[in-house]
């Protein structure tokens, strides 16, 4: 009789925990976040044929921080003797608050030389809201290339987390610390 009645529990655990796990992967990909697909395709559109590697950041930038919520798409240029100036414009594409013109400008500080103008695309985590954007995001940058190449650094702030991917031309090595400030408007200012 326990074996039965233990069974039956077991059944009733079972059919009460099935709908929950059958929702857990509605979770994971909310229709506010970017799928690794479309951010690679949006990738290949965006930087072209030249970014054969930006599958596999893209694929490594997601597995260690999930599915981001929305993603910038611009230009920057930057330049570093030891102390160095980034200044950048773009798209914030989001799909549940549209588009939004953003201007990002920072400074650095480190051992880095060198000078790119690039592309670059931008992933969003954990965006609370457009206003949200609008900050510093602090973190460190390395770099070690001659003519171009794909590289990922990632900025934090409050929880939220901006993964620029960029791929460009210029001569650069080192290894700095430094922010990007975001605007809704362009300015000279980096700080």
């Amino acid at each position: 009789m326990f074996r039965s009645l233990r069974f039956t529990f077991l059944i009733a655990l079972i059919a009460l925990a099935a709908p929950i796990l059958a929702l857990r992967p509605a979770f994971a990909q909310s229709p506010e976040n970017y799928s690794s697909d479309e951010l690679v395709n949006t990738g290949h559109k965006f930087f072209g044929e030249v970014s054969g590697s930006l599958a596999s950041v893209v694929e490594h930038a997601v597995s260690k921080y999930g599915l981001p919520n929305g993603y910038i798409l611009g230009e920057q240029g930057s330049g570093a003797l030891f102390a160095g100036l980034r200044y950048g414009n773009g798209t914030l594409y989001t799909k549940n608050a549209g588009q939004h013109q953003v201007f990002f400008q920072g400074p650095s500080l480190g051992w880095d030389i060198g000078g790119d103008g690039s592309r670059v695309m931008m992933l969003v985590y954990n965006l609370p809201s457009i206003s949200a954007i609008y900050n510093r995001f602090g973190g460190v940058n390395g770099s070690a290339y001659l003519v171009g190449g794909v590289g990922m650094t990632v900025l934090s702030r409050d929880n939220v987390f901006i993964v620029p991917i960029v791929s460009g031309l210029g001569a650069r090595l080192g290894l700095n610390v430094g922010y990007l400030k975001f605007t809704d408007r362009q300015t000279w200012n980096p700080f």
